[in-house]
């Protein structure tokens, strides 16, 4: 592969190969797919190496740099990886917590909005910024959150001259914190709008404005959750730099939280790009779509059930698709997947495919007593405070370990404690203060329209506002 030359495909098959700069603009294909890179990048065992005597922001640029085109120069890419980071509220970005000798948490909520969506959209917002002024452009960032997404997404765009914001979320189906981080932001180029209905809903909302493409054109739609695939570029650092920081010799057991699966995706692809990782552990709540696949061989996604952990109250994980794609290597495989999808409300595939899909996957779920009580436990006996969906992964940590008590387990820290202060007062006694810089979040004006779950009216408020 020709350095910064990588082109980027469609999981579906019917969309022209695009640079990377295209793709940030494009963020979801034309023909319904989402876009991967056609050469997965694999970084050298002597860069790897490299990376212990590194901080944060220069792994960051070593791992992306291959993503990325040459619409961005090295020196470009380093100021805009310096200015992503620069409102981080530790040193290292997402530092390690340890539990004990084998059991990790790596936190990734010490940036502005305190969530993990914060080490991807921070930077996501400088390289709109950065494409979109050389283009002189301006785009419309449509986009839907199940709680944390849109407070990062907001927090990254809301100084841009280039973009307006329109975030959808689920009505009342968010924390009082997470909607705050989103409504109370009240600034010109940002729409908040609560949707009657949950996530899945918000999504499919989404997918249906990109899908109209003479909307989507006459408003210059972009993508800024995860079916953008600078997201995922993104969030492989973070896998790279807590190999680099433990440089244990054993691989790395990765216990992520899953909702929507592009947190576990970039794992994945960090691991194919060289990152000495071992075990990609799946950690699911209720909603547990993605936990029935891997362990039987069927995505059927049922109703949405309310949880704890809100941000994954997810029944149909958008970037699975990539997995599939990259697994099977077959685009007309996967639109006959998801056409059977729309029409049927399920898929499943051969044996010998699903094998292939989930090769190197394991996967637990976590209902709200088991949450509960995980959060309990370990400040009990870590004296630690962790939100519901850390729980979810310590939860699945503490399971996998009763019988595979060999390699290092790293679960992921996905938000703040004081993001969801009633449920880990209910489960351990402790409230959760929000840090200095958040305190009087809960005594800001809020600026939200609520519609029903109705395209129209998604289409009617763009087209009012633009």
């Amino acid at each position: 592969m020709a350095q910064h030359k990588n082109h980027y495909i469609s999981t579906r098959g019917g969309a022209n190969p695009l640079v990377f700069s295209d793709v940030l603009i494009e963020g979801m294909a034309r023909d319904g797919g989402l876009y991967v890179p056609e050469n997965m990048p694999a970084l050298s065992p002597d860069l790897i190496a490299s990376f212990e005597d590194k901080n944060y922001q220069d792994i960051a640029f070593d791992v992306m740099r291959p993503f990325i085109d040459d619409g961005f120069s090295d020196d470009e890419l380093k100021d805009i990886i310096e200015k992503a980071y620069a409102f981080f509220h530790d040193e290292d970005i997402t530092p390690l917590h340890q539990l004990n000798e084998t059991s990790y948490v790596l936190e990734l909520f010490h940036g502005p909005t305190l969530a993990f969506k914060d080490v991807a959209l921070q930077l996501l917002g400088h390289l709109f910024d950065h494409v979109l002024k050389k283009k002189n452009k301006h785009l419309t960032v449509l986009g839907a959150t199940s709680g944390d997404t849109g407070s990062a997404a907001i927090e990254g765009c809301k100084h841009s001259s280039h973009l307006d914001i329109y975030i959808l979320h689920p009505h009342g189906r968010v924390s009082d914190v997470q909607r705050r981080q989103m409504t109370s932001v009240i600034s010109p180029n940002v729409h908040n709008v609560a949707v009657e209905g949950n996530f899945d809903d918000c999504q499919a909302l989404v997918k249906a404005a990109f899908a109209d493409h003479e909307f989507r054109d006459a408003h210059g739609l972009t993508a800024i959750n995860s079916i953008n695939w600078a997201r995922i570029m993104a969030q492989i650092t973070y896998y790279f730099f807590a190999c680099s920081r433990l440089n244990d010799e054993r691989p790395l057991h990765v216990i992520v939280p899953s909702g929507n699966f592009g947190n576990i995706f970039a794992a994945f692809c960090a691991k194919k790009m060289g990152a000495n990782i071992g075990d990609l552990i799946a950690a699911t709540n209720s909603n547990d779509a993605l936990y029935r696949f891997i362990k039987q061989g069927e995505m059927h996604p049922q109703e949405v059930h309310p949880t704890l952990s809100p941000s994954m109250d997810i029944q149909v994980p958008s970037n699975f698709e990539r997995l599939i794609y990259m697994a099977l290597g077959d685009a007309a495989r996967v639109n006959e997947a998801y056409k059977h999808l729309k029409e049927n409300g399920s898929f499943g595939f051969s044996r010998d495919e699903w094998q292939k899909i989930v090769s190197g996957f394991d996967a637990y779920r976590a209902d709200d007593t088991a949450i509960a009580a995980t959060i309990k436990d370990i400040y009990k006996r870590h004296d630690y405070v962790v939100d519901p969906h850390t729980a979810t992964g310590l939860f699945a940590m503490q399971e996998r370990q009763k019988t595979d008590k060999n390699g290092v387990y790293v679960a992921l820290g996905c938000a703040h404690p004081a993001k969801f202060p009633d449920a880990v007062f209910a489960a351990c006694g402790v409230r959760p203060e929000l840090p200095d810089f958040l305190s009087d979040l809960m005594e800001k004006s809020e600026k939200v329209t609520l519609v029903k779950n109705d395209m129209n009216e998604i289409k009617k408020i763009i087209e009012e506002r633009s």
